[in-house]
């Protein structure tokens, strides 16, 4: 009896019953230069990589270049507005956002944002994109059909990223306040705002709009679940250190935080305010930044290997900070196992 009792147990355990997930294949992407978000394209299986001097535009199929948004002056983030047949990129080092051709990737044109123009996402209940614009203090709101700017929003502290209600209001994380803005995104202003503590400096973010659940990584080493609704913290999982990327699939449930110690914690959601860690994934040392395909259900992780750090600083490098290697860059591809190729 004892023998089967066992058995039972480990056949019954949540990561054996939901299926662990694993590297299913690594493209060799190359190129130069460090990098920030990964915003997928689902309905073309791409993924749009920031890459400091452009966005590289990727085959989720087999890793392929498939072109490049060039001219920008420290690349961050990309937004898709399908409907108008333009994507959107950061151009944080002079304080700008590019409108470019999402068939061609050829830039259509460049409007002027905000210091430190960072994560950009795009509203489809307002028909809107939004910068973050991180030292601003700021959101930058853009007509993708015209690519004018609309207006700038005051969000009373350091944005990092955000997401979309679908419901016409648009969340962002406030780093610096560890906080989360409600913006209603027609009126253009922040109408809520409420503390993430514990999670200390919220900068990844994903949201479940079923359920009005917001996934929050924070550098503090946990991710933290908000219920819109009611503007509060309703239950924190442990996570690795230098999380940058976050996302949710609503077909499994699972909730996925990448972090820089070359971790991925998978976060099971077993009822809305119920959570628990399904597995942390080995990845690779600075592979902070990811992006979710929902319909295929795939995560796309990056990274690099990186140089020794530098012995004197520089006007490129104040910082000492080690580089990446050229050629490095690669892209991991992460599903559950049994998952079809």
């Amino acid at each position: 009896m004892r023998r089967l009792v066992i058995l039972f147990a480990l056949v019954s355990a949540p990561a054996i019953l939901h299926g662990q997930y694993r590297i299913t294949n690594t493209f060799a992407v190359g190129g130069e230069g460090g990098w920030d978000y990964v915003v997928p394209d689902p309905a073309n299986h791409r993924i749009f990589v920031a890459r400091q001097t452009r966005v590289m535009v990727i085959d989720e199929a087999n890793g392929a270049l498939l072109g490049e948004v060039a001219g920008i002056h420290g690349a961050h983030g990309t937004a898709v507005a399908e409907g108008s047949g333009h994507g959107f990129a950061t151009s944080g080092n002079d304080s700008s956002i590019v409108m470019f051709d999402l068939k061609t990737f050829k830039v259509l044109g460049r409007v002027h944002a905000a210091e430190d123009a960072d994560a950009i996402i795009y509203d489809p209940a307002s028909d809107r994109v939004f910068s973050l614009n991180g030292d601003a203090h700021s959101s930058t709101v853009v007509d993708p059909h015209s690519g004018k700017v609309v207006a700038n929003v005051e969000l009373g502290g350091k944005p990092e990223y955000g997401a979309s209600g679908g419901d016409g209001m648009v969340y962002a994380s406030i780093t610096d306040k560890s906080e989360i803005v409600e913006i209603d995104a027609k009126k253009l202003s922040v109408v809520r705002r409420w503390s993430t503590a514990p999670c200390k400096q919220p900068v990844a973010m994903a949201i479940d709009r079923a359920h009005h659940r917001l996934f929050s990584g924070c550098r503090s080493g946990v991710m933290a679940v908000s219920d819109i609704r009611a503007g509060k913290i309703v239950a924190t999982i442990p996570i690795g250190s230098g999380t940058d990327g976050a996302a949710y699939d609503a077909a499994s449930g699972d909730i996925f935080v990448s972090c820089a110690d070359g971790t991925l914690a998978i976060v099971h959601q077993d009822a809305p305010d119920t959570y628990h860690l399904l597995q942390t994934l080995k990845t690779a040392p600075g592979g902070r930044n990811m992006g979710l395909d929902p319909t295929t259900h795939r995560v796309f992780v990056v990274s690099a290997k990186m140089g020794p750090e530098p012995a004197e600083s520089t006007a490129a490098n104040p910082r000492r900070k080690a580089q990446p290697i050229a050629g490095s860059f690669t892209v991991m591809v992460i599903a559950k196992e049994g998952a079809a190729k």
